[in-house]
């Protein structure tokens, strides 16, 4: 078992295409300058490593040459936010198979300007934040704006690549996991700069169930649907699953959705919700029954591909 303070894994290969061995960085793996790449050398390609099922299958794709991906990167957004079943999968069993296939998988974090790590978490519970990262539900059932897919995934993943040698002008190729089914999800506009998205499942003409089959049959448990634990996103079915099997996580959540609006409150600005319902989420997704609502035809949304593959 992969312990769970590692948060970076060098396989065989590294991100140049060096020989065994030649690339070592830190936990962080983000010192500035620390590998540009050589005039000649092939554009840089990485994966855009969610935890999820079609993310997962650009794994096992990769280690049977099936894609041309070497490198993925697994944006963490916080210990404290990413959803636990996720995080064991990653490091349990996604990281030691991508270790025996000898491919590269790099845990990263949000870093601020002084150095130090944010989570997710910690961004939404800090006394001075006025704005809300997260698509919580106006009094409508409307998401809000958000900024934590670009702040905690796309720059994370973009920072790494920029510190790695990619440039606007020698762009880094980003593999996307959208499959067939969700293809309303691609977003190419999401993206820094100095990168190049790509869809290989897409490509392939592949599907979730088709994600789901190659995952098995490399011999590895199908991973559960990623995503922060309180992402307003969830289905409503996955709420109710929270309450009913992760007391835990959902009594965390109904705690972060009364911080927002006590902070909410004294700004004097309307109260907003993790549901589309409108009420708190214990009223919403009640203890015992189907709750209110039985519809997730608008939810699970998140449109970018960046989260929940």
């Amino acid at each position: 078992m992969i312990p769970l303070t590692c948060i970076h894994i060098v396989s065989h290969m590294s991100i140049l295409q060096q020989p065994t061995g030649a690339h070592h960085a830190d936990l962080a793996d983000s010192i500035p300058g620390a590998a540009s790449r050589e005039p000649n050398h092939p554009p840089m390609k990485v994966v855009s490593y969610g935890g999820g099922v079609q993310s997962t299958a650009l794994l096992v794709l990769a280690a049977r040459g099936e894609i041309d991906f070497r490198t993925f990167l697994f944006a963490n957004v916080g210990d404290d936010s990413e959803h636990p079943a996720t995080l064991a999968y990653v490091r349990e069993i996604a990281i030691p198979y991508a270790t025996r296939a000898g491919l590269d998988v790099h845990e990263l974090r949000r870093r601020r300007r002084d150095g130090a790590t944010e989570s997710l978490m910690q961004r939404l519970n800090r006394p001075d934040t006025r704005s809300i990262p997260i698509p919580v539900r106006m009094a409508n059932g409307a998401p809000g704006r958000r900024n934590c897919t670009a702040d905690f995934k796309i720059k994370v993943v973009g920072r790494w690549l920029r510190e790695h040698g990619a440039t606007a002008e020698a762009p880094a190729t980003v593999g996307i996991g959208i499959s067939l089914d969700e293809i309303h999800r691609a977003n190419r506009r999401r993206r820094e700069a100095h990168e190049v998205i790509e869809y290989p499942l897409l490509d392939l003409g592949l599907r979730r169930d088709d994600c789901e089959s190659i995952i098995t049959e490399a011999g590895l448990p199908v991973p559960p649907k990623s995503s922060c634990f309180f992402c307003p996103f969830r289905t409503v079915d996955a709420w109710r699953h929270q309450r009913r099997h992760e007391p835990e996580l959902f009594a965390q959540s109904v705690r972060l959705e009364d911080t927002i609006n006590r902070r909410r409150a004294a700004l004097g600005r309307d109260a907003v919700y993790l549901t589309r319902y409108g009420i708190p989420l214990a009223q919403a997704i009640p203890d015992q029954g189907p709750g209110v609502g039985g519809d997730d035809e608008d939810e699970g949304a998140c449109d970018s591909g960046w989260c929940m593959t």
